[in-house]
C-alpha cells in the first residue's frame, strides 16, 4: 500500500550527515525505471551524485530553493532525450514521484527542486549550468534535481482536513 508513503511524505531539505546505502540507491532507481512512459519511450535518464563538490555545485543551481542539495547524501538529475518524445516534461514528472516516494518508503528525506524554466544567473538557465557542469549532450532537458537524505528534520503531515477538497469536481467543474 503505497497511501502510508503518501500520507507521510513532506519536502525534507535538512540531511543528517551520513551516506545512504548503495542497496536503498538501487531501489529507489529501481523505481525510477519502472515508473510509466508515454508509449513506453522511456525518454528519461538518471544521473545519481554523490560526490560532495558536484553536489555543492549543483546547490547553486538557482537563486532560490536549492541551497540544501548540498546537504543531502545524494542528489538525482531527472533529466530526458526530448527528441524521444513531446511528453517528456510529464514522464520525467512521474519519474520524480516514483524517486519521492520509495525514497519516503525507505525511511530517507527527500527534496525537489524544480528547474525547468528556472535560472541560474541572468544570462544562464539552470538547465544550461547543469548541462555544463555534467556534460550533457544537447538533446538532454533537464526537468529538477531531488535531493535525498536521512532526515535531519522531522515534519508532521498534512492534516486531512487541511487538503484542499474544495478543488475536487465531479462529472464537470464546479459539481460537487
Amino acid at each position: 500500500m503505497v497511501m502510508p508513503e503518501i500520507i507521510k511524505r513532506r519536502s525534507i531539505r535538512k540531511f543528517e550527515e551520513m551516506p545512504v546505502e548503495e542497496e536503498k540507491v538501487d531501489t529507489i532507481i529501481e523505481a525510477a525505471l519502472r515508473s510509466p512512459s508515454s508509449m513506453g519511450r522511456d525518454p528519461w535518464e538518471f544521473i545519481v551524485i554523490n560526490d560532495k563538490t558536484l553536489l555543492e555545485k549543483l546547490s547553486k543551481v538557482k537563486q532560490h530553493g536549492s541551497a540544501f542539495l548540498k546537504g543531502a547524501a545524494i542528489g538525482i538529475v531527472v533529466c530526458a532525450d526530448n527528441t524521444k518524445s513531446d511528453v517528456w516534461i510529464e514522464d520525467t514528472s512521474i519519474a520524480s514521484t516514483h524517486i519521492y516516494l520509495a525514497a519516503e518508503a525507505l525511511g530517507l528525506g527527500a527534496c525537489w527542486i524544480q528547474l525547468r524554466k528556472r535560472n541560474y544567473s541572468e544570462e544562464i538557465t539552470s538547465e544550461e549550468y547543469v548541462a555544463s557542469i555534467l556534460n550533457l549532450p544537447d538533446e538532454m532537458a533537464v526537468l529538477s534535481i531531488i535531493a535525498i537524505g536521512y532526515p535531519a528534520e522531522k515534519l508532521a503531515p498534512h492534516k486531512k482536513e487541511s487538503l484542499k477538497y474544495e478543488r475536487v469536481h465531479f462529472n464537470g467543474f464546479g459539481k460537487r
